[in-house]
């Protein structure tokens, strides 16, 4: 699945970016505005599919002055199908946080997402790239079990795999005092499914380290 146009997994056309557009407004638009934002195929050819969409009462089309302005008619049957896929991203860090709190007996400390699905430029083969911080320095067999079932899930439930970067809060502090760059990247793109904010869980670890 690409997550960073997940409306393609349905409808892998120029519909795809034209209704991620109009799914995440509420403001009428141009055709010219909606190309540009949609970053996507020719102009023209948003156009043709803005009147196709228009014709089945899903986008209504209003006329103002030499323009027409576009809206997703949120009123229309298939709309609500449409947000869904749309924020299919968020479906699977519901699905995940589920997981982890029904499923895991022993939870992390934090389980955030980085990455291209987390900044929302990756592709279809997209690896999923997940931090996890362990609340023990031991990994015990239950511990990979559960990780393990974790990666088999995020699997068929988008086509994508998940790789897990598995940190003991001893070797996350590690990585801080090394100044690695990928802290930077943890920093810069971490979205929580679980725990605490990596960023919260930086800043405390690192004022207990400088206490001790």
């Amino acid at each position: 699945m690409d997550l960073s146009r997940p409306v393609t997994t349905v409808t892998p056309t120029m519909d795809a970016p034209v209704l991620a557009i109009l799914a995440r407004t509420t403001k009428p638009l141009t055709g010219r505005q909606i190309h540009l934002l949609a970053a996507s195929g020719s102009e023209s050819g948003t156009r043709r599919v803005l009147r196709r969409l228009s014709t089945t009462g899903l986008v209504t089309a209003t006329e103002v002055g030499p323009s027409t302005q576009y809206l997703l008619n949120r009123e229309h049957l298939a709309a609500d199908a449409v947000i869904e896929l749309v924020d299919l991203r968020g479906k699977l860090i519901d699905r995940m946080r589920e997981t982890i709190d029904h499923d895991w007996t022993e939870k992390p400390l934090t389980a955030s997402l980085f990455g291209s699905v987390a900044r929302g430029d990756g592709g279809m083969g997209s690896d999923i790239d997940l931090l996890v911080v362990r609340p023990v320095d031991e990994i015990h067999p239950h511990w990979e079990q559960q990780v393990g079932s974790l990666s088999e899930w995020v699997h068929r439930w988008t086509g994508n795999h998940l790789q897990v970067y598995d940190v003991s809060r001893a070797e996350l502090l590690a990585h801080f005092a090394a100044d690695e760059p990928i802290v930077n990247d943890w920093l810069r793109d971490c979205i929580t499914v679980y725990g605490q904010d990596f960023r919260q869980l930086r800043n405390r670890l690192m004022r207990r380290g400088t206490e001790q």
